[in-house]
């Protein structure tokens, strides 16, 4: 399917950053803007970002694995 491109340092990163904005749908504004926390929480949970195909990018250190 995807090839994973992103590394446990990024994925923990993008984890902890997508639950900080849906937090926001409960607590703070409670406006659904929150709701855009979920593309960096399923980036995480995946391991892949698309964005990172055009620019070449790659955070984990293995090649050959899959998601």
């Amino acid at each position: 399917m995807f090839c994973v491109n992103m590394g446990p340092v990024d994925r923990a990163l993008r984890a902890i950053v997508g639950l900080i904005l849906i937090s926001l749908t409960v607590v703070g504004p409670q406006t659904l803007w929150g709701l855009v926390g979920l593309v960096p929480l399923l980036t995480a949970v995946v391991g892949f970002c698309p964005a990172y195909l055009p620019l070449g990018i790659k955070t984990c250190r293995t090649e050959d694995r899959t998601a």
